[in-house]
């Protein structure tokens, strides 16, 4: 428990990236892949800041979720990931307008169980 806030840490830089990376993917929209698109929309993505952004705090993340591994046991720690599915949900709702119906409220419900049930193990 001592490495909690660290693993909190990770998980929450883990659960930004992805809010910042659709961000990105929101400003640049829509697109199919295709080779007749590959290299505009590839340029798109490659500058948008906010995708740049996103990779930049998946990198920190990364380097926050080695120090995690070297200091808990992987059963312990990994299960911890499964909060971000929580908190992206939550800022999903606020920051995007993405839907929290009862199912996904459910859903969140048994993360946060199974999460407390792998914590006092």
């Amino acid at each position: 428990m001592r490495y909690l806030p660290l693993i909190l840490f990770g998980v929450f830089l883990n659960a930004a990236a992805q809010l910042v990376l659709k961000e990105g993917m929101r400003r640049i929209g829509h697109f199919a892949f295709n080779w007749a698109n590959v290299i505009p929309i590839g340029l798109r993505i490659a500058f948008n800041p906010f995708v740049f952004a996103g990779l930049v705090i998946y990198v920190v993340s990364f380097v926050v979720w080695l120090l995690v591994l070297s200091r808990v046991q992987v059963s312990f720690a990994y299960p911890m990931l499964s909060l971000g599915y929580i908190m992206n949900a939550v800022a999903a709702y606020y920051l995007f307008q993405e839907a929290l119906t009862p199912t996904r409220l459910a859903g969140i419900a048994v993360i946060i169980l199974g999460t407390y049930l792998i914590t006092r193990s």
